[in-house]
C-alpha cells in the first residue's frame, strides 16, 4: 500500500483537474489527408485530465477514419488562443470543432465557424444555449455531488454532521455551484436557491472556504475551518488536489480518525487517495469518454446530418460519473479503487 505521505503529494503535484489548467500547446496531425478534418481544442496539453481526452480523441478518430488535428492554449483562462485556433481550422475547411471552452470570449469565434457550416461541440465545460455549440459532451456535476452526498449521509448513519465545505471561488461558476448543490441535496441538506451557494440554513453546516481548487488553498481552508469549529466530522472538497491539502491540515490537527472527506474527479492520485483512506468516496469523471463520444456524434452528423441529442433532463450529453469508494453502502452503486485505479487519469 503507498504511502499516505507519498499519496498526498502526488495528489498535489498530478491531480490537478479540469478546474486549473496548466501552460502549453500543441498540434498534432491525425489520420492521413483525405479524411474529414476534425479540430479539437483543449485548453491544455498539460494537465493530465486533458491528456486523457486527447488519447481518447486520438484512438477514436483513427477508428473512424476521421483526420484529427489538436491544438492547446496555457490554461484554462487562455481565451486568445482559442479563438486562434478555431480560426485557423475554419480557414483549413474543418467538418467539426471540438472544444473545451476557456471562456464566454471564444462564443464569437466559434458562431462564425458554425456559419461556415461546420459542426461545433463542446467538451467538459458548457457554454449554454445560443453560444455557438450544436452539442455538448460533460460529466453531470450536479450527479456527481449527488453521490458522495448520498454515499456520506449512509456512511454516517446516525451520527450528527458537522459538515464543510471547500468550494473552488466566490464567483458561483456553474460547476462549483452544481457539485456543492449536488452533495447537499444528497445528503439531504434542504437547498435555498439551487443556482448558488452558502444560502442554505441548516445548522448542520458548519461553515465553507474558497480554494482556488487546489491543494494549498484546501489545506488553508481546512485550517481556518478547524480553528472556527473543531467538531467538524465530514468535508466536501471540490475536487481531488483540495482534499489532499484538507487532509494534511486534518492530520496536522490529530483529527484524521473524526473526520471523513468525500471529493469529485477520478484522477490516479485522488483514487490512490481513496484506496490509503485519506478520501472515503470521490465521484469519478470520465474525459476519454467525453472525446469519444463528440468524435462517434461527429460521423453520425458527416454521415446524415444528425446532431446529438441531450440526455433527459439535461441541458448536455452526460458522459458518466461513478462512485468510488472501498466502503461502499446498502443500496448506493459504486465501484472499488480496483476498478478506480483502471478507469482513472493522470
Amino acid at each position: 500500500m503507498r504511502s499516505r505521505t507519498r499519496a498526498i503529494v502526488a495528489a498535489a503535484v498530478l491531480g490537478i483537474t479540469a478546474l486549473a489548467g496548466l501552460s502549453g500547446c500543441a498540434a498534432t496531425a491525425g489520420a492521413e489527408s483525405g479524411e474529414p478534418l476534425v479540430g479539437l481544442v483543449v485548453k491544455t496539453q498539460d494537465n493530465p485530465f486533458y491528456v486523457k481526452m486527447t488519447e481518447g480523441a486520438k484512438a477514436e478518430a483513427e477508428s473512424l477514419g476521421l483526420n484529427l488535428q489538436i491544438a492547446s492554449g496555457d490554461g484554462q483562462s487562455d481565451v486568445d488562443s482559442q479563438i486562434t485556433s478555431v480560426e485557423n481550422f475554419v480557414a483549413q475547411g474543418a467538418k467539426a470543432i471540438l472544444i473545451t471552452p476557456a471562456g464566454d470570449g471564444v462564443v464569437p469565434a466559434l458562431k462564425k465557424a458554425q456559419q461556415a457550416g461546420i459542426l461545433v461541440l463542446a467538451l467538459d465545460s458548457p457554454l449554454g444555449e445560443g453560444s455557438g455549440v450544436d452539442g455538448t459532451f460533460a460529466t453531470d456535476n450536479k450527479q456527481a455531488g449527488v453521490l458522495i452526498g448520498e454515499w456520506a449521509k449512509a456512511y454516517l448513519g446516525d451520527t450528527e454532521a458537522r459538515i464543510a465545505t471547500l468550494d473552488l471561488s466566490t464567483d458561483q461558476i456553474p460547476v462549483d455551484v452544481a457539485r456543492n448543490q449536488g452533495f447537499l441535496e444528497g445528503f439531504g441538506i434542504d437547498l435555498a436557491d439551487p443556482s448558488k451557494m452558502w444560502d442554505e440554513t441548516d445548522p448542520r453546516l458548519a461553515g465553507y472556504e474558497v480554494t482556488d481548487a487546489n491543494e494549498a488553498g484546501g489545506r488553508a481552508g481546512m485550517e481556518k475551518l478547524l480553528q472556527k469549529d473543531p467538531t467538524i466530522n465530514l468535508v466536501y472538497t471540490i475536487n481531488e488536489p483540495t482534499a489532499a491539502g484538507a487532509y494534511q491540515a486534518i492530520a496536522a490537527a490529530g483529527l484524521q480518525d473524526q473526520v471523513t472527506i468525500v471529493s469529485v474527479d477520478g484522477g490516479c492520485p485522488g483514487v490512490s487517495n481513496v484506496e490509503d483512506g485519506i478520501i472515503a468516496a470521490t465521484s469519478m469523471q470520465f474525459p476519454l469518454d467525453m472525446a469519444a463520444q463528440a468524435l462517434q456524434a461527429v460521423d453520425a452528423w458527416l454521415a446524415d446530418g444528425t446532431k446529438p441529442e441531450n440526455s433527459p433532463g439535461l441541458e448536455f450529453t452526460n458522459t458518466g460519473v461513478t462512485l468510488i469508494t472501498d466502503q461502499p453502502q446498502a443500496g448506493i452503486e459504486s465501484e472499488d479503487t480496483t476498478f478506480g485505479l483502471e478507469k482513472c487519469w493522470g
